[in-house]
């Protein structure tokens, strides 16, 4: 046997050789690497739009000017 569970997490092994605590729950992992990529997918548009904001306001602000200097 390599591996010997850790008391009270079922998720958790120690490894025997290295002492290393090991997480085998392979479900947990993928839901946590797909939350990871929604969220840097969510911060990715967020910034997107910011930019388009950023923008849209020097438009405005060129409009404003030359229609203010005619």
């Amino acid at each position: 046997v390599k591996h010997v569970p850790v008391q009270n997490y079922r998720n958790l092994v120690r490894d025997k050789s290295t002492g290393a605590i090991i997480n085998i729950d392979k479900n947990g992992l993928e839901l946590a690497k797909a939350r990871k990529a929604a969220r840097k997918k969510e911060q990715n548009e967020f910034n997107e739009l910011k930019s388009e904001v950023k923008e849209l306001k020097e438009l405005i602000l060129q409009l404003s000017k030359s229609m203010n200097d005619k």
